[in-house]
């Protein structure tokens, strides 16, 4: 058989003219293939794609102002390389150790001199608190949707967008969407100790702390280049956000918090957990919660919490089943627990709603979406990849 020409990391990275951390994010949208070296733990690339990459890449006459070509924008945000995630140089897992998500989104906003979280909260804007006190059968996250636009409209100082101004509008619009999910009165309290308070766990406060700090930013997922879109053209921080949640409202992609709970709510229930795996893998069904295509050998984030749900629930009657799950898709397919998975099981675990998961993931996203709001503002320039057209020729 003839084997198909593939490069190391390094190689493809040079004739690509990129960084290792951007090879790894053509890899994660498809954009190479991947391939494993039997009996090691490396990869190798697929040089047709690499080659092919880079002839799309090569400069094209176009105006100044348009990003054209691949959607790979340059970002002094964060970096995901070596196999850990990193926040403007510092290590994302380091952080979750001390660090709560408002001295984050102050890291990730470039916060330099007066905290935007120091003052006080101004209460929700009256036709946003009207609807978000008329949408209680709704979800978090759709609650906060519909709350957004209205948000728009009636926060003027959201017009100031020098760099203080955004950071307070960034202060804002945090506590807002926070006391919309909850439905409760904006406040000053740090998010982790809102949300363990609001959902009557106290006792998980601490790995919500972790979780929001770990969900912060992660480079250019879909929601966050949705939001950078919206920046791009001027609009307004909320309509960049609401642009970001309305994306993360995706199945393939916010919406694998709650394939991964359905996942592991039937292994609770199963009599055999590893009998389980094995029939969804000859059905060739997937196991979501696992494998992270950034993360070849795990992803640190959910390897992370998943460390402090064993060192502060050691007795949970649940836990063995999860680490036998654990042990078993490392076992059969390599893949490790990703952090949509160790946020499902702290969860569960801790007591909390079905819907904390995803609300923690997009209160911790948000703050990177504004931090990339922020960017893109100061970039001032107008996102347009453009499209290889393949249709009918004229």
């Amino acid at each position: 058989m003839i084997q198909e020409p593939t490069l190391s990391a390094s190689e493809a990275a040079a004739e690509l003219g990129v960084s290792l951390a951007t090879l790894y994010a053509y890899v994660s949208r498809g954009m190479i293939r991947s391939i494993a070296e039997p009996g090691r733990r490396s990869r190798r690339y697929a040089a047709a794609d690499i080659r092919r990459l880079a002839r799309k890449s090569e400069p094209e006459t176009a105006p100044p102002p348009l990003y054209w070509g691949q959607p790979v924008l340059e970002s002094a945000i964060t970096l995901v390389a070596g196999g850990r995630l990193y926040y403007r140089g510092r290590d994302a897992v380091r952080l979750a150790e001390s660090a709560t998500l408002e001295s984050v989104a102050g890291l990730l906003w470039g916060v330099a001199a007066d905290d935007p979280f120091a003052g006080p909260v101004p209460p929700l804007p009256p036709v946003a608190a009207a609807i978000a006190a008329a949408g209680p059968a709704l979800p978090p996250l759709e609650r906060a949707m519909a709350v957004l636009p209205a948000l728009g409209v009636e926060d003027d100082r959201a017009l100031a967008r020098s760099a203080a101004g955004l950071q307070r509008t960034g202060m804002r619009v945090l506590r807002w969407l926070t006391a919309a999910m909850l439905r409760r009165p904006a406040a000053a309290t740090p998010t982790h100790e809102a949300l363990a308070a609001a959902w009557g766990a106290p006792q998980a406060a601490d790995l919500v702390r972790r979780a929001l700090v770990l969900c912060a930013d992660h480079e250019l997922t879909a929601s966050t280049f949705a939001a950078r879109i919206a920046a791009s053209t001027g609009a307004s921080p909320h309509a960049a956000i609401a642009a970001g949640l309305a994306v993360l409202n995706g199945p393939l992609h916010g919406g694998m918090s709650a394939r991964t709970g359905a996942f592991l709510e039937a292994v609770l229930a199963a009599a055999d957990a590893r009998r389980m795996v094995v029939e969804r893998l000859q059905r060739g069904e997937d196991l979501p919660g696992f494998g992270h295509t950034l993360y070849p050998d795990g992803d640190p984030r959910g390897q992370h919490l998943l460390d402090r749900i064993v060192a502060t629930l050691p007795d949970a009657p649940e836990l063995a089943v999860a680490r036998t799950l654990v042990d078993t898709v490392a076992d059969l397919t390599g893949d490790r627990p990703a952090l949509d998975f160790a946020l499902v099981l702290a969860a569960r675990l801790t007591g909390l709603p079905p819907e904390a998961p995803l609300a923690i993931f997009a209160l911790g996203r948000s703050t990177g979406w504004m931090a990339h709001v922020m960017e893109q503002y100061a970039a001032a320039r107008l996102i347009r990849p453009r499209a290889r057209y393949v249709g009918p020729q004229p």
